[in-house]
């Protein structure tokens, strides 16, 4: 079925029905890459239930172990939070806040907080249909629920590494220490064995020139929107505020 536009000039259509071939082909080899994904051989088990210091519900600290984060089904998906950020990233922190006083290098990363951010509202729909999702820093978990309570967010699952290896152990934290943007999947089988099933390797690929990471592309909203606008994405990265759309300040 086809479709036009008014006032649409000739040229136009020939070019966006050539872009809607390349498009219906793009479409065919992600379905691909997923069914592929969803295939993979069994991976290595995790040979430790990981301890995580996690806030509770009545707003006390605690300990969580890896084998109790699924959540509805046989699939966890762990972000690894920067945070504290890359110990190179120039961009400003918060203005207030509790994060507001610390030095910027033990601040949050600000990609990894517009991605948490975009998560927030999407967490009740991904967990009513059965998905599990928790992210990872390496900050004291009484720092990361802080930033949490500032940023108003209610849905997102936080813990803290910063007791364990996990976050080493699985690409979060480099060998030089600096924070990883990774997303590690894990699969639990019947017999209750633990096993990575998926991780975004590609962040450790470097892009052809001109390109973006895209490590987590098809998960960033963000960039995706602006991946359909005539200018793309735009040169910059995600800042903490912007002088457009400023946040009320959060509950005393």
């Amino acid at each position: 079925m086809g479709i036009s536009f008014p006032n649409e000039t000739p040229e136009y259509r020939t070019a966006r029905n050539t872009l809607l071939q390349r498009e219906i082909a793009l479409r065919r080899q992600m379905e691909a890459v997923a069914a592929e994904l969803r295939r993979l051989p069994a991976g290595g088990i995790v040979l430790e239930d990981y301890v995580f210091d996690a806030i509770g519900a009545d707003g006390t600290p605690q300990r969580v172990k890896m084998s109790e984060l699924f959540r509805g089904g046989d699939a966890l998906m762990v972000y690894h939070y920067m945070f504290p950020r890359h110990s190179q990233d120039p961009r400003p922190g918060p203005t207030r806040g509790a994060m507001a006083t610390v030095p910027l290098a033990e601040g949050p990363c600000p990609s990894c907080t517009a991605l948490i951010d975009m998560w927030e509202g999407t967490m009740p729909h991904f967990e009513g249909l059965g998905g599990s999702l928790v992210i990872v820093a390496r900050a004291p978990i009484e720092k990361v629920a802080a930033f949490a309570q500032d940023k108003g967010w209610k849905h997102v699952r936080l813990l803290s590494a910063s007791a364990n290896s996990f976050r080493r152990d699985y690409g979060g934290d480099g060998p030089d220490g600096e924070p990883v943007p990774i997303m590690t999947v894990f699969r639990r089988d019947a017999d209750g064995t633990i096993r990575l099933h998926w991780a975004s390797e590609l962040v450790f690929e470097p892009p052809d020139p001109g390109q973006d990471m895209r490590h987590l592309g098809t998960v960033e909203p963000l960039w995706t929107l602006f991946d359909l606008t005539p200018g793309g994405r735009p040169d910059s990265l995600e800042q903490m505020e912007y002088s457009c759309c400023s946040r009320p300040e959060p509950p005393a």
